[in-house]
This record gives structure tokens, C-alpha cells and sequence, in this order.
């Protein structure tokens, strides 16, 4: 793995650390999640709805955004979670601190929508291996 490549490995672990580190709780206190999202004028039936599409987005976001495969789909999954959780959760009240970090996080992911060149993790640590065979 070049030097490249491990930067990007690395940018996407610790931009989706925060995904991963919701999805526990999101999934252990459900009832009580879909109690917080009701509070915000969203019927309870399509809380618990949008409760299950947002552990999707996070989980799959998460594996496909880290993993270098489909990265551009795992980006657009978890900015799918981001921006509207945002404006839901973060805009009234106004709380100016967890807008900005989410405002960053949708950055890095609008930036993980750019093509990359590695298929997947696999192929990354694969490409590498194969050179270091190569080599007299």
C-alpha cells in the first residue's frame, strides 16, 4: 500500500468514526431514539421508519465508505443521514457547534464523492503484494 493510499484509508476511517460509533446506540435505545425523532413533529409509525432507514445508511455507509468499494455510494448514504438529521435535530434550536461539525463531516464526505482510483481495500493490499512478488 503507497503512501497515498494509506492517507486515504486513514481519512476515511476517522471521518466515519462517528457514524459507527451512533449505530450501537441507535439500535440498543430504539424505542427511546424513535421517542426523540416523534418529539420533533414526525409521526411515531414514520420515526421508527426513518429510525431503520437511518441505521442502514450508517451501517452500509460506514463498510462502503471505509472499504474503498462503492465509495461514492457510502458517501451519498451516509450524507443521506447527515443533512437532514442535521436540520431536524441541529437547526431548532440553533446549535451552532454540532452544525459546523456535521457541516465539516458533509464536507469530507462530498469530497469521498470524487472518483477514486483503488477498487476496494483488498485490491489495495493485493496491488501491493503483487509488486513486492515482481521484484527480483
Amino acid at each position: 500500500m503507497n503512501n497515498k493510499n494509506l492517507q486515504h484509508l486513514i481519512g476515511r476511517i476517522l471521518i466515519s468514526a462517528i457514524f459507527i460509533y451512533a449505530i450501537p446506540g441507535k439500535i440498543i435505545n430504539f424505542e427511546k431514539t424513535v421517542q426523540l425523532i416523534s418529539s420533533k413533529n414526525i409521526p411515531s409509525f414514520f420515526a421508527s421508519f426513518l429510525l431503520i432507514l437511518a441505521i442502514l445508511c450508517l451501517i452500509l455507509g460506514s463498510i462502503l465508505f471505509i472499504s474503498g468499494f462503492k465509495q461514492r455510494l457510502g458517501s451519498f448514504l451516509l450524507i443521506i443521514f447527515i443533512v437532514p438529521t442535521t436540520f431536524i435535530f441541529h437547526f431548532f434550536p440553533f446549535q451552532i457547534k454540532a452544525v459546523l461539525m456535521n457541516a465539516g463531516l458533509a464536507g469530507g464526505l462530498i469530497l469521498g464523492l470524487n472518483k477514486v482510483k483503488e477498487k476496494s481495500l483488498k485490491d489495495l493490499f493485493t496491488n501491493q503484494t503483487t509488486k513486492q512478488i515482481e521484484k527480483p
